[in-house]
């Protein structure tokens, strides 16, 4: 799950996106609407999370921009504005879920899985593929019914190939699968990754293979 995080308090921004990838999710963050509809624009991210009073206007006015542009990205208004009229006009201004700070990432992580796995969201569903099972919406993989424990950018890099299984995945594509956009990525980096993930996956007996194919990407496929 990659997302876009729209705020202006620094402490709030760093501390949200390392909850959130500590707990495997991509966050990109951006400090006004200006930056945040770049991004949008750029296409990417699964949802936003979005804050109302920003620096260059209000959140909801940005919403409702969006919308009429026929936007379909799932937003979450994350705001200290969390009073009735205030919620009611952030639903009715194209927000598919209001949270009200402070909040518990737990309860966020959960409205995040919900808003996807309604029509046009994120699939949530388990995929199967050789012997492993993957649970989009909880973002575990297992073999078996046992856990494969993976560190946060080898799961990105397998869900990013399971979203494109039997398909081979651009360098590029995987790239902006896994890093953000304030990480520096080393030449060789995905290839670590990739190569870790490989062991893994043998470890654990998955039936799995992942194919280099020179020059252009990877390909994941079940094995024979």
């Amino acid at each position: 799950m990659r997302v876009l995080l729209v705020e202006d308090d620094p402490r709030m921004a760093d501390a949200l996106r390392a909850a959130l990838s500590a707990r495997g999710v991509l966050v990109d963050h951006v400090a006004t609407l200006a930056l945040a509809e770049d991004a949008v624009a750029a296409g990417g991210h699964d949802a936003v999370l979005l804050d109302r009073r920003m620096p260059d206007g209000d959140g909801l006015d940005f919403l409702r921009t969006l919308r009429a542009r026929r936007a379909a990205v799932p937003v979450i208004v994350l705001t200290a504005q969390g009073e009735l009229e205030d919620r009611i006009a952030g639903l009715d201004g194209g927000a598919d879920d209001y949270l009200a700070k402070p909040f518990a990432v737990e309860e966020l992580l959960a409205r995040l899985r919900s808003v996807l796995r309604r029509p046009g969201g994120l699939a949530a569903d388990v995929v199967q593929i050789g012997r492993l099972a993957f649970d989009h919406g909880h973002r575990t993989a297992t073999v078996g019914g046992t856990d494969i424990d993976l560190p946060r950018r080898e799961l990105l890099v397998l869900e990013a190939l399971l979203r494109r299984k039997g398909r081979t995945v651009p360098r590029a594509v995987l790239e902006d699968a896994v890093y953000g956009f304030d990480d520096e990525i080393q030449s060789n980096a995905l290839d670590t990754h990739v190569s870790r993930l490989r062991r893994r996956l043998a470890e654990a007996e998955a039936g799995l293979e992942i194919h280099g194919i020179r020059g252009i990407g990877y390909l994941l496929k079940a094995g024979a």
